[in-house]
Protein backbone atom coordinates (compact mmCIF):
# COMPACT_ATOMS: atom_id res chain seq x y z
CA UNK A 1 0.00 0.00 0.00
CA UNK A 2 1.44 3.43 -0.94
CA UNK A 3 2.16 5.98 1.95
CA UNK A 4 1.57 9.41 1.05
CA UNK A 5 2.68 12.33 3.51
CA UNK A 6 2.00 15.79 2.52
CA UNK A 7 4.46 18.30 2.93
CA UNK A 8 4.46 22.16 3.00
CA UNK A 9 7.11 23.38 0.17
CA UNK A 10 8.94 26.30 0.87
CA UNK A 11 10.03 28.56 -2.07
CA UNK A 12 9.98 27.17 -5.49
CA UNK A 13 13.84 25.55 -6.69
CA UNK A 14 14.38 23.92 -9.82
CA UNK A 15 17.02 21.69 -11.00
CA UNK A 16 18.60 23.77 -13.70
CA UNK A 17 16.97 22.12 -16.26
CA UNK A 18 17.52 23.32 -19.73
CA UNK A 19 14.58 24.24 -22.21
CA UNK A 20 14.82 21.73 -24.37
CA UNK A 21 14.46 19.09 -21.79
CA UNK A 22 11.53 20.24 -20.28
CA UNK A 23 9.60 18.30 -22.33
CA UNK A 24 11.51 15.23 -21.61
CA UNK A 25 9.29 13.70 -18.96
CA UNK A 26 6.76 13.16 -21.31
CA UNK A 27 8.64 13.41 -24.25
CA UNK A 28 9.34 9.74 -24.58
CA UNK A 29 6.37 8.94 -24.79
CA UNK A 30 5.40 10.98 -27.56
CA UNK A 31 8.28 9.80 -29.37
CA UNK A 32 7.32 6.30 -28.69
CA UNK A 33 3.36 6.50 -30.20
CA UNK A 34 4.79 8.65 -32.88
CA UNK A 35 7.39 6.43 -34.34
CA UNK A 36 5.93 3.14 -33.52
CA UNK A 37 4.01 1.99 -36.33
CA UNK A 38 6.14 -0.51 -38.23
CA UNK A 39 5.90 -4.63 -36.81
CA UNK A 40 8.66 -5.72 -34.14
CA UNK A 41 10.75 -8.60 -34.95
CA UNK A 42 13.02 -10.39 -31.97
CA UNK A 43 16.32 -9.43 -30.65
CA UNK A 44 18.81 -9.10 -27.50
CA UNK A 45 21.07 -6.24 -27.97
CA UNK A 46 24.60 -6.99 -27.17
CA UNK A 47 27.76 -4.95 -27.29
CA UNK A 48 31.52 -4.81 -25.66
CA UNK A 49 30.31 -4.91 -21.51
CA UNK A 50 26.67 -4.12 -22.12
CA UNK A 51 23.80 -5.36 -23.20
CA UNK A 52 19.79 -5.33 -23.21
CA UNK A 53 17.77 -8.47 -22.61
CA UNK A 54 14.54 -9.31 -24.54
CA UNK A 55 12.28 -7.35 -21.58
CA UNK A 56 14.31 -4.30 -22.73
CA UNK A 57 16.42 -4.40 -19.10
CA UNK A 58 20.20 -3.30 -19.18
CA UNK A 59 22.94 -4.72 -17.90
CA UNK A 60 26.73 -3.69 -17.09
CA UNK A 61 30.27 -6.02 -16.44
CA UNK A 62 31.96 -3.71 -14.23
CA UNK A 63 35.94 -3.74 -14.03
CA UNK A 64 37.30 -5.15 -10.85
CA UNK A 65 39.15 -2.14 -9.83
CA UNK A 66 38.27 1.49 -10.43
CA UNK A 67 40.88 3.79 -11.73
CA UNK A 68 40.65 7.53 -9.91
CA UNK A 69 42.76 10.32 -9.03
CA UNK A 70 41.88 12.50 -5.90
CA UNK A 71 42.92 16.56 -7.13
CA UNK A 72 42.96 17.79 -3.97
CA UNK A 73 41.19 17.73 -0.27
CA UNK A 74 39.96 20.06 2.26
CA UNK A 75 38.95 20.55 5.79
CA UNK A 76 36.31 22.87 6.18
CA UNK A 77 35.17 25.13 9.18
CA UNK A 78 33.22 22.41 10.71
CA UNK A 79 35.97 19.94 10.07
CA UNK A 80 34.29 17.81 6.99
CA UNK A 81 36.54 16.60 4.74
CA UNK A 82 36.04 17.68 0.70
CA UNK A 83 37.82 16.44 -1.92
CA UNK A 84 37.75 17.01 -6.16
CA UNK A 85 38.52 14.28 -8.10
CA UNK A 86 38.40 12.38 -11.35
CA UNK A 87 37.65 8.95 -12.47
CA UNK A 88 37.88 7.08 -15.47
CA UNK A 89 34.21 5.99 -17.19
CA UNK A 90 34.61 4.30 -20.45
CA UNK A 91 35.74 7.18 -22.68
CA UNK A 92 35.50 9.74 -20.51
CA UNK A 93 36.64 11.25 -17.46
CA UNK A 94 34.01 12.02 -14.92
CA UNK A 95 34.55 14.82 -12.59
CA UNK A 96 33.24 14.75 -9.09
CA UNK A 97 33.00 15.94 -5.30
CA UNK A 98 33.41 13.93 -2.39
CA UNK A 99 32.57 15.06 1.12
CA UNK A 100 32.95 13.31 4.33
CA UNK A 101 31.69 14.05 7.73
CA UNK A 102 34.49 14.46 10.85
CA UNK A 103 34.19 10.54 11.88
CA UNK A 104 36.35 8.53 13.25
CA UNK A 105 34.04 5.61 12.44
CA UNK A 106 33.18 4.21 8.38
CA UNK A 107 30.02 5.91 7.59
CA UNK A 108 27.33 4.95 4.83
CA UNK A 109 27.86 6.69 1.17
CA UNK A 110 25.55 8.05 -0.94
CA UNK A 111 25.77 8.78 -4.80
CA UNK A 112 24.03 11.92 -5.46
CA UNK A 113 22.93 12.60 -9.18
CA UNK A 114 21.66 16.33 -9.66
CA UNK A 115 19.24 17.12 -12.37
CA UNK A 116 19.97 18.43 -15.90
CA UNK A 117 22.14 21.43 -16.31
CA UNK A 118 22.96 21.30 -12.71
CA UNK A 119 26.45 20.97 -11.67
CA UNK A 120 27.79 19.07 -8.78
CA UNK A 121 29.33 22.34 -7.05
CA UNK A 122 25.66 23.49 -7.23
CA UNK A 123 24.38 20.37 -5.38
CA UNK A 124 26.47 20.52 -2.20
CA UNK A 125 23.59 22.32 -0.47
CA UNK A 126 22.04 18.81 -0.36
CA UNK A 127 25.81 17.13 0.07
CA UNK A 128 26.17 19.17 3.10
CA UNK A 129 22.92 18.34 4.73
CA UNK A 130 23.77 14.73 3.74
CA UNK A 131 26.86 15.03 5.91
CA UNK A 132 25.32 16.63 9.01
CA UNK A 133 23.48 13.51 9.05
CA UNK A 134 26.06 11.49 9.22
CA UNK A 135 27.05 10.15 5.58
CA UNK A 136 29.75 10.32 2.52
CA UNK A 137 28.77 11.60 -0.57
CA UNK A 138 30.03 12.18 -3.87
CA UNK A 139 28.20 14.38 -6.06
CA UNK A 140 29.32 13.65 -10.35
CA UNK A 141 28.87 15.84 -12.96
CA UNK A 142 27.24 13.58 -15.54
CA UNK A 143 27.50 13.93 -19.02
CA UNK A 144 26.10 16.50 -21.52
CA UNK A 145 25.32 17.81 -17.57
CA UNK A 146 22.66 15.47 -17.50
CA UNK A 147 20.90 16.24 -20.41
CA UNK A 148 19.67 12.95 -22.77
CA UNK A 149 19.06 12.90 -26.41
CA UNK A 150 16.76 10.14 -27.17
CA UNK A 151 16.81 9.85 -30.92
CA UNK A 152 19.94 10.18 -31.32
CA UNK A 153 20.96 7.52 -28.59
CA UNK A 154 17.98 5.08 -30.64
CA UNK A 155 20.38 5.36 -33.79
CA UNK A 156 23.80 4.63 -31.78
CA UNK A 157 21.60 1.75 -30.70
CA UNK A 158 20.25 0.52 -34.26
CA UNK A 159 24.03 0.17 -34.80
CA UNK A 160 25.03 -1.82 -32.04
CA UNK A 161 26.95 0.86 -30.59
CA UNK A 162 26.67 2.19 -26.95
CA UNK A 163 24.01 5.39 -26.30
CA UNK A 164 25.01 7.68 -24.47
CA UNK A 165 22.60 7.41 -21.69
CA UNK A 166 23.79 4.14 -21.38
CA UNK A 167 27.39 5.38 -20.70
CA UNK A 168 25.70 7.67 -18.30
CA UNK A 169 24.67 4.64 -16.23
CA UNK A 170 27.32 2.94 -16.41
CA UNK A 171 28.87 6.26 -14.57
CA UNK A 172 26.87 5.90 -11.59
CA UNK A 173 27.92 2.53 -10.93
CA UNK A 174 31.87 3.52 -11.80
CA UNK A 175 31.11 6.21 -8.95
CA UNK A 176 29.88 3.96 -6.12
CA UNK A 177 32.66 1.82 -6.45
CA UNK A 178 34.95 4.81 -6.43
CA UNK A 179 32.99 6.09 -3.15
CA UNK A 180 32.59 2.36 -2.14
CA UNK A 181 36.77 2.23 -2.14
CA UNK A 182 37.37 4.98 0.10
CA UNK A 183 38.75 4.66 3.58
CA UNK A 184 36.12 6.64 5.41
CA UNK A 185 32.72 4.64 3.90
CA UNK A 186 31.60 1.46 5.29
CA UNK A 187 31.63 -0.30 1.05
CA UNK A 188 28.26 -2.56 2.39
CA UNK A 189 26.30 0.38 3.30
CA UNK A 190 25.64 2.42 -0.12
CA UNK A 191 22.58 4.33 -1.60
CA UNK A 192 21.83 6.26 -4.38
CA UNK A 193 19.75 9.66 -4.53
CA UNK A 194 18.86 11.83 -7.62
CA UNK A 195 17.23 15.00 -8.98
CA UNK A 196 14.61 14.94 -11.46
CA UNK A 197 16.96 13.41 -14.72
CA UNK A 198 19.37 12.23 -11.80
CA UNK A 199 16.85 10.34 -10.21
CA UNK A 200 15.87 8.28 -13.67
CA UNK A 201 19.50 7.72 -13.44
CA UNK A 202 19.55 6.76 -9.85
CA UNK A 203 16.78 4.06 -10.32
CA UNK A 204 18.49 2.33 -13.26
CA UNK A 205 22.00 2.18 -11.70
CA UNK A 206 19.70 0.93 -8.17
CA UNK A 207 18.53 -1.86 -9.97
CA UNK A 208 21.75 -2.63 -11.59
CA UNK A 209 23.66 -3.29 -8.37
CA UNK A 210 22.21 -5.39 -5.84
CA UNK A 211 24.94 -3.88 -3.95
CA UNK A 212 22.98 -0.75 -3.10
CA UNK A 213 21.11 -0.38 -0.64
CA UNK A 214 17.89 1.72 -1.20
CA UNK A 215 17.11 4.95 -3.69
CA UNK A 216 15.50 8.28 -3.28
CA UNK A 217 14.25 10.16 -6.38
CA UNK A 218 13.16 13.69 -5.86
CA UNK A 219 11.20 15.21 -8.76
CA UNK A 220 11.36 12.06 -11.02
CA UNK A 221 9.53 9.93 -12.85
CA UNK A 222 9.70 7.26 -15.59
CA UNK A 223 8.70 7.65 -19.36
CA UNK A 224 6.11 5.16 -19.01
CA UNK A 225 6.82 3.25 -21.85
CA UNK A 226 4.83 0.23 -20.57
CA UNK A 227 1.93 1.49 -22.06
CA UNK A 228 3.31 0.65 -25.32
CA UNK A 229 1.77 -1.86 -27.22
CA UNK A 230 4.81 -4.13 -28.18
CA UNK A 231 3.50 -5.27 -31.33
CA UNK A 232 2.83 -2.55 -32.83
CA UNK A 233 6.19 -1.00 -32.39
CA UNK A 234 9.45 -1.16 -34.56
CA UNK A 235 11.92 -3.56 -32.43
CA UNK A 236 15.03 -1.24 -32.07
CA UNK A 237 12.48 1.61 -31.05
CA UNK A 238 10.66 -0.76 -27.73
CA UNK A 239 13.98 -2.06 -26.66
CA UNK A 240 15.61 0.75 -26.25
CA UNK A 241 13.19 3.10 -25.18
CA UNK A 242 12.15 0.26 -22.84
CA UNK A 243 15.87 -0.08 -21.90
CA UNK A 244 16.37 3.90 -20.70
CA UNK A 245 12.85 4.30 -18.40
CA UNK A 246 13.17 3.79 -14.92
CA UNK A 247 9.70 2.14 -14.79
CA UNK A 248 11.92 -0.72 -16.45
CA UNK A 249 13.75 -1.08 -13.52
CA UNK A 250 11.72 -0.12 -10.61
CA UNK A 251 10.20 -3.20 -10.68
CA UNK A 252 12.98 -5.15 -9.70
CA UNK A 253 14.44 -2.86 -6.63
CA UNK A 254 12.60 -4.50 -4.33
CA UNK A 255 13.15 -5.69 -1.09
CA UNK A 256 15.74 -2.63 -1.21
CA UNK A 257 13.84 0.79 -0.35
CA UNK A 258 12.30 3.07 -2.59
CA UNK A 259 11.77 6.38 -1.36
CA UNK A 260 10.05 9.57 -3.71
CA UNK A 261 9.12 12.84 -3.08
CA UNK A 262 7.08 15.04 -5.33
CA UNK A 263 5.22 18.36 -5.43
CA UNK A 264 1.79 18.42 -6.24
CA UNK A 265 2.09 20.97 -8.74
CA UNK A 266 5.40 20.20 -10.30
CA UNK A 267 5.64 22.26 -13.72
CA UNK A 268 8.27 19.75 -15.19
CA UNK A 269 7.71 15.81 -14.04
CA UNK A 270 4.47 15.71 -13.92
CA UNK A 271 3.35 14.88 -10.02
CA UNK A 272 0.57 12.26 -11.78
CA UNK A 273 3.78 10.41 -13.84
CA UNK A 274 5.52 9.89 -10.43
CA UNK A 275 2.72 8.22 -8.52
CA UNK A 276 2.55 5.81 -11.50
CA UNK A 277 6.28 5.24 -11.45
CA UNK A 278 5.90 4.87 -7.92
CA UNK A 279 2.78 2.28 -7.94
CA UNK A 280 5.14 0.31 -9.87
CA UNK A 281 7.35 -0.27 -7.21
CA UNK A 282 7.42 -2.98 -4.75
CA UNK A 283 7.35 -2.56 -1.17
CA UNK A 284 9.46 -1.50 1.19
CA UNK A 285 8.41 2.24 -0.47
CA UNK A 286 7.00 5.41 0.82
CA UNK A 287 6.13 8.58 -1.38
CA UNK A 288 5.76 12.10 0.11
CA UNK A 289 3.96 14.27 -1.61
CA UNK A 290 5.20 18.31 -1.33
CA UNK A 291 2.76 20.98 -1.91
CA UNK A 292 3.12 23.99 -3.98
CA UNK A 293 5.44 24.03 -7.39
CA UNK A 294 8.95 22.63 -5.80
CA UNK A 295 11.43 20.97 -8.40
CA UNK A 296 14.20 19.75 -6.89
CA UNK A 297 15.53 18.99 -3.60
CA UNK A 298 13.31 21.47 -0.82
CA UNK A 299 14.41 22.01 2.71
CA UNK A 300 11.10 21.37 4.51
CA UNK A 301 11.89 17.51 3.03
CA UNK A 302 15.29 16.94 5.27
CA UNK A 303 13.55 15.59 8.25
CA UNK A 304 11.36 13.17 6.24
CA UNK A 305 15.00 12.60 4.01
CA UNK A 306 17.04 11.81 7.43
CA UNK A 307 13.98 9.30 8.47
CA UNK A 308 13.84 7.50 5.37
CA UNK A 309 17.99 7.37 4.81
CA UNK A 310 18.40 6.16 8.21
CA UNK A 311 15.13 2.80 7.61
CA UNK A 312 17.71 2.77 4.43
CA UNK A 313 20.72 2.08 5.99
CA UNK A 314 18.67 0.11 9.41
CA UNK A 315 20.49 2.82 11.56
Amino acid sequence: MKKNKKIKGGNRQTSGRNTQLRSIAIGVGVVLIIIGVVGILHNIHSSENWSVSDEGKLSYDLPEKTDYSIINSNTTESSDIVKLLTFKSKDNVIQSLMHFPSSSEKVPGIVVLPGAGVTKEEQQGLASELVEMGYATITIDQRNQGAVYPETDLELFKQDKEPVEYSMVYDVLMAAEVLRDQKEVDPDKMAMLGISNGGRFAIIATALDPKIKGVVGISTSGYQTNTIDKDRVDENTYFFYRSIDPDTYITTISPRRVVMFHATNDTIVPYSMAEDTFELASEPKTMYTVNGTTHGYSPSTKEELKKELAIIFNK
